[in-house]
């Protein structure tokens, strides 16, 4: 039997308790209090330490109701209950069994024995710190579990039960068989402080080691939810845990992962990666699934009209949910014939329904295109008709660039007019001719209704007005007076005369 006691660095003798992790130790004397492990366990077991006990070994010859009658030689007979055998079968007459006197009866002078004493006598031989024994729960307490280990009181702290700490009741314990590791043998005492939490890290380590040597990339294995996190879950494979990020949880984008999942929920999962060196496995859910995009190119034709929840607003346009799985793009550019936004937010809100037109699908990029102002009316339809190349009318300028202006003829349908045609002479600025929101008048140059486009002249407008109208009413002043005077001086027929020109 291995000493508990061992030298320490300063020569001096250090006991199994003083080896013990120093918060573990505390916290079972916090659970103890005044109090030690022979006082929280069933007082009814009897323990008797081996080096004192009177260990005989007997012959069994007679088996009553509810003794046994022993021969220990030499004319002394023992007398031991049966009740020592619990569940145990007892010996049959004739055999040799192991007991130790702990009394004597003079009326019947008979000797009083006990089979529990001679087991845990035998027990203590053989007991050390680490080794695996297995005992009974009898009982508990707000610090652990009390314990009969081959008749020898035990304790287990409340940390030492679960690898996890346990927080619920502990009766269900009560009663059931548990294998766990010596953390500490107090001879003194005749008791032992257990750990089952080592005991199933270890069994857990192993398990883990072996299910890693097993686990292949693209292999769909079972597991169940053990917890889950803002960024995914784990899963218990048995024996390891591997991660299923929230990336992987479906096609679908998943803000919360316990919208998909739920603790103790047993899923189907393929592994996507296991990293043999850090014991890391990563899991993918919608990997075993069936992927949406299969038949998008079927379910959603260009120029197809459907509708969708709009899920993410931004800069550029606003993504809408097809399908959980497939989401489609409205440019900024296709949300209103109306108007320019700056931002989807002007048209419309997230989480609401609209109405799109389907423009492109691109399976293999897995990309769609919408369009929500195509599906109302068009003002572009007809406009080539509506304003015929030639055409002189009013316009409203909405937007200024370093090339021109852009001028709304309707709701939707907007025209360049560019620098060169903004006013007869040079123009150095577009601002120095018109601002935004000023009213024109201008003249329709050319229309590609397919391209969406029109060109257009302020320029051209005025060379078409009657003597009575005033150009300086249809543009902003400052270069109109020299853009005027020298467009005046061009239409002259006639040169002025004068001076020495007479």
């Amino acid at each position: 039997m291995s000493n508990p006691e061992m030298m320490n660095s300063d020569g001096l003798m250090e006991s199994s308790s003083q080896r013990l992790d120093a918060e573990l130790q505390k916290e079972i004397d916090e659970a103890l209090g005044d109090m030690s492990v022979m006082d929280l366990v069933d007082p009814t077991v009897s323990v008797v330490a081996g080096q004192d006990a009177n260990r005989r070994t007997g012959r069994v010859v007679e088996i009553q109701a509810e003794e046994i009658l022993v021969d220990l030689g030499g004319k002394s007979t023992g007398i031991l209950p049966l009740k020592h055998w619990g569940d145990e079968p007892i010996p049959a007459v004739g055999d040799n069994i192991e007991v130790v006197v702990t009394g004597y009866e003079q009326g019947e002078g008979l000797i009083l024995l006990s089979r529990q004493d001679a087991v845990t006598a035998a027990a203590w031989e053989t007991l050390q710190v680490g080794q695996v024994v297995e005992g009974r729960v009898t009982g508990h307490n707000k610090g652990g579990l009390e314990l009969v280990v081959d008749g020898i009181k035990g304790f287990m702290p409340i940390s030492q039960i679960e690898r996890f700490r346990v927080e619920e009741e502990l009766a269900p314990y009560v009663n059931q068989k548990l294998q766990a590791k010596i953390l500490e043998i107090r001879r003194k005492e005749k008791s032992l402080v257990l750990s089952r939490r080592d005991l199933l890290n270890e069994q857990a380590f192993q398990a883990r080691t072996d299910l890693l040597n097993t686990l292949e990339e693209g292999r769909i294995v079972r597991g169940t939810v053990k917890n889950i996190m803002p960024y995914g879950a784990f899963v218990d494979l048995g024996g390891a845990d591997g991660l299923l990020h929230v990336k992987d949880m479906g096609y679908m984008r998943v803000a919360d992962p316990a919208s998909v999942v739920t603790v103790g929920q047993e899923l189907e999962v393929m592994v996507l990666k296991v990293d043999r060196s850090t014991q890391k496995i990563a899991l993918g859910l919608k990997q075993v699934m069936k992927d949406p995009w299969s038949e998008a190119a079927q379910k959603w034709t260009a120029d197809s009209v459907v509708s969708g929840r709009i899920t993410r607003l931004m800069d550029f346009g606003a993504f809408l949910e097809l399908e959980p799985g497939v989401e489609g793009l409205i440019p900024i550019g296709e949300m209103t014939f109306q108007r320019r936004i700056n931002h989807p937010r002007e048209v419309v809100n997230e989480n609401e329904v609209v109405k799109v037109r389907v423009m492109s699908v691109d399976i293999a990029r897995k990309r769609i295109s919408l369009s929500l102002k195509r599906v109302g009316d068009d003002p572009w339809i007809g406009a080539s008709v509506r304003w015929a190349g030639g055409t002189v009318t009013e316009g409203t300028v909405r937007r200024l660039a370093d090339f021109g202006a852009f001028v709304e003829l309707a709701p939707g349908v907007e025209g360049l007019v560019h620098i060169s045609e903004l006013a007869p002479g040079r123009v150095q600025r577009v601002a120095d001719v018109v601002q935004e929101g000023q009213l024109v008048k201008i003249k329709v140059l050319e229309v590609d209704e397919e391209r969406r486009r029109i060109a257009l002249s302020i320029k051209q407008a005025h060379e078409q007005l009657t003597p009575t109208e005033d150009w300086s009413q249809y543009v902003a002043t400052g270069a109109t007076n020299a853009a005027m005077s020298d467009a005046t001086a061009k239409k002259r027929k006639k040169p002025l005369r004068g001076g020495l020109d007479r």
